[in-house]
C-alpha cells in the first residue's frame, strides 16, 4: 500500500522509525544478557527500552522538530497541537523472559485525537499501522500490506474475548462483572497487551479490555482499531486512550460489553 490521506508523510516516518527500533530491540532481544531495573512503580524497564526511546525521539526531533513528545521512560517535550507518544517496548516483561509478545508502539495525536499508529512485534513478524484516511494495514512493509477489518460478529454467544489477566480487574472491584462476561461469550484468551487490539482489528477476536492502561499503551492503538471498522473506549464510554483504562471492539458488540462491564 502506499499511504494516503492528510496524515501520509506523518506515517511513512514512523514506519521508517519502527523499522530503526526494531533494529535495535530485536538484536538485543536475549534474556540471558538484559540487566532489568525496577521503576518506582515497582514495573521492570532495561536499557533496551530507554535507548529505543532515546532514538524514536531523536528521530523525531530531526524532521518532526515542532511536535512535542510523550514516553514511557523520560520527560515530555512540549510543544504544539501534535504529540507524538511513544512506548519503546510495550510488554517489557515478556521481553525479559524472552516470550516475543513485546511492540514498540507509535502514536501521533493531533489536537487531541489519535490519528496514526504503528505497532510494531518484530519478534512476531508482525506489524499493524493506520493513520486516518489511510485505513488500517498490517505487513512488515507498507509495499507488502494489507488491509484488515473487524468482524462482523453481532452475538456475544458468538464472540471471542481476549485481555490480559484477572488481577486487576479484581482490584477494581470488577472481577464479578469481567467473569459474567467471560461467560456470556463463546472463548475467552489471555493473548495480552498489544496482541489483543491488533486480533480485533484483523477480525481474530471480536473484543479486548483491560482496566488499568496508560496513555502511552493504548495511544497506537486506536487509530488500528477505528481504521479496522472497530470501537475504543474507556470502560465508562469514553473516546480513545484518555480513561485509564480501555474496551475495544468490532462495535456491533459495544454497547452490550459496556453495559457489562459498568459503563455507560
Amino acid at each position: 500500500m502506499q499511504p494516503t490521506g492528510p496524515y501520509a508523510d506523518d506515517l511513512a516516518l514512523a514506519l521508517r522509525i519502527a523499522d530503526e527500533a526494531d533494529r535495535l530491540t530485536l538484536s538485543n532481544f536475549d534474556a540471558d544478557s538484559l540487566t532489568v531495573e525496577l521503576k518506582a512503580d515497582d514495573t521492570p524497564v532495561t536499557a533496551v527500552d530507554r535507548e529505543a526511546e532515546l532514538l524514536i525521539r531523536r528521530l523525531l526531533d530531526e524532521h518532526r522538530p515542532a511536535d512535542a513528545f510523550h514516553g514511557e521512560e523520560f520527560a515530555d517535550k512540549a510543544g504544539g497541537a501534535r504529540q507524538w507518544i511513544v512506548d519503546p517496548i510495550d510488554g517489557t516483561k515478556n521481553y525479559i523472559r524472552g516470550v516475543p509478545v513485546w511492540a514498540t508502539l507509535i502514536a501521533l495525536v493531533d489536537d487531541g485525537r489519535p490519528v496514526l499508529g504503528v505497532v510494531s512485534a518484530p519478534a512476531l513478524g508482525a506489524r499493524w499501522f493506520a493513520a486516518n484516511g489511510s485505513g488500517a494495514w498490517k505487513g512488515l512493509r507498507a509495499a507488502d500490506a494489507r488491509p484488515i477489518s473487524v468482524s462482523g460478529v453481532t452475538s456475544m454467544a458468538e464472540a471471542s474475548l481476549s485481555y490480559s489477566s484477572l488481577s486487576g480487574w479484581e482490584e477494581r472491584g470488577l472481577l464479578d462483572a469481567f467473569l459474567n462476561v467471560t461467560r456470556s461469550v463463546w472463548r475467552t484468551r489471555a493473548y495480552g497487551d498489544f496482541w489483543s487490539y491488533m486480533m480485533v482489528a484483523e477480525g481474530s477476536v471480536e473484543a479486548a479490555c483491560e482496566p488499568e492502561l496508560a496513555l502511552h499503551d493504548m495511544a497506537a492503538l486506536v487509530p488500528v482499531v477505528e481504521e479496522a471498522g472497530g470501537t475504543f473506549t474507556s470502560l465508562a464510554g469514553e473516546p480513545g486512550p484518555f480513561g485509564g483504562d480501555a474496551l475495544a471492539s468490532n462495535g456491533h458488540l459495544h454497547p452490550a460489553l459496556l453495559e457489562a462491564l459498568g459503563g455507560h
